[in-house]
């Protein structure tokens, strides 16, 4: 007499031959390294999220709900500064929330609305839970060419070299993670607070201004002057940058070359580049008319894809003596024209 599987029997057997197939490690099928991805061979891990709320200058404040947002993935070789100088951390795959999407559907509610509406002077400093904080600019969270270089990261997995087998310690809590850091001062540990808030310095913006010209760039350094700038120096490196030039507001501006210098190399002898101004320092550079832009430190001074901030001279033109002309931005917003000061 043949014998037939009761249901029981049969939901068992299935579940086992599942749990056979496709077993799990840290909650994720293994992945081999049967493919050119260099970047699937070990498992993640499961990274401890604090909750996250965002405060500041927005209307609609409160928790945020990563879970429905989607998931990114950045390569990263970390590095930190040390008494000895510069220390590898590891190389690592990271997969998390960017803060692109984090604070895409944020109501602005800017304290300077009505005397400059663009979003292009707002800081983003996000603090963890021992209350250390890291500063972004709005420009490089939104602007940027390749859009979500800088996520909260939820998982990681290490990425280890075919010969030497080498590897390193993973973290145990979320962390911020930029990207296109080259020392990784920013990337802190258990994010829990964004907090949006317009930079400090104060003016109206003279639209249409003419002739919109300066002749020299004041630099203020925590609200004393610390120098003035009115030529260029000859000995740095003229770098040239061919762009289509494209506006958020007005669109297309042509094909344009843009040849400066670096705008680090120009202002390297006022900032001290350390822990702390890599990760909480910022400028505000501002124009003849009071048009204005903030670029945080690290987008300046410690990018590892040589996307460089250019200053360059137009001379008498329109315009002139001095502008920027920011590489990594997708949009021309941030070229700040007639430069008259730079807040550090």
């Amino acid at each position: 007499m043949k014998r037939t599987l009761g249901i029981e029997q049969y939901l068992f057997l299935t579940l086992c031959l599942i749990i056979l197939i496709y077993p799990s490690v840290y909650g994720q099928q293994k992945q081999l390294p049967e493919n050119n991805d260099f970047y699937d061979n070990e498992p993640f891990k499961n990274l401890a999220v604090l909750p996250i709320e965002i405060t500041g200058e927005v209307a609609n404040p409160g928790p945020v709900d990563l879970s429905r947002l989607a998931l990114h993935q950045v390569q990263v070789r970390e590095a930190r500064m040390s008494e000895e100088g510069t220390a590898f951390i590891g190389a690592y795959v990271y997969q998390g929330y960017s803060l692109f999407d984090i604070l895409r559907d944020q109501i602005l509610n800017k304290k300077n609305q009505e005397q400059f509406s663009s979003p292009i002077d707002l800081i983003v400093t996000i603090e963890n839970k021992r209350g250390e904080r890291a500063i972004f600019s709005w420009g490089e969270i939104f602007y940027p060419n390749i859009l979500h270089r800088i996520i909260i990261a939820t998982r990681v997995a290490p990425i280890i070299p075919s010969t030497t087998g080498e590897t390193w310690p993973l973290p145990d809590e979320s962390k911020v993670v930029a990207a296109n850091d080259l020392i990784s001062e920013r990337n802190l540990q258990s994010p829990a607070k964004i907090i949006v808030s317009s930079s400090p310095v104060s003016m109206s913006v003279d639209k249409g201004k003419k002739p919109l010209y300066s002749e020299k760039i004041s630099l203020i350094k925590n609200g004393k002057d610390a120098g003035v700038l009115n030529k260029l120096p000859i000995a740095q490196p003229e770098l040239t940058y061919p762009a289509v030039f494209f506006g958020r507001g007005k669109g297309f501006h042509g094909v344009r070359t843009f040849s400066g210098i670096s705008l680090k190399s120009v202002l390297e002898e006022f900032v001290d580049v350390d822990k702390n101004s890599l990760r909480k320092g910022y400028l505000v550079i501002t124009g003849a008319d009071g048009y204005r832009a903030v670029f945080s430190i690290s987008e300046i001074f410690n990018r590892n894809d040589f996307q460089e901030i250019l200053i360059y001279e137009q001379k008498e033109k329109e315009g002139g003596k001095f502008a920027i002309f920011a590489a990594p931005d997708f949009f021309s917003d941030r070229a700040v024209k007639a430069l008259k000061a730079i807040y550090f």
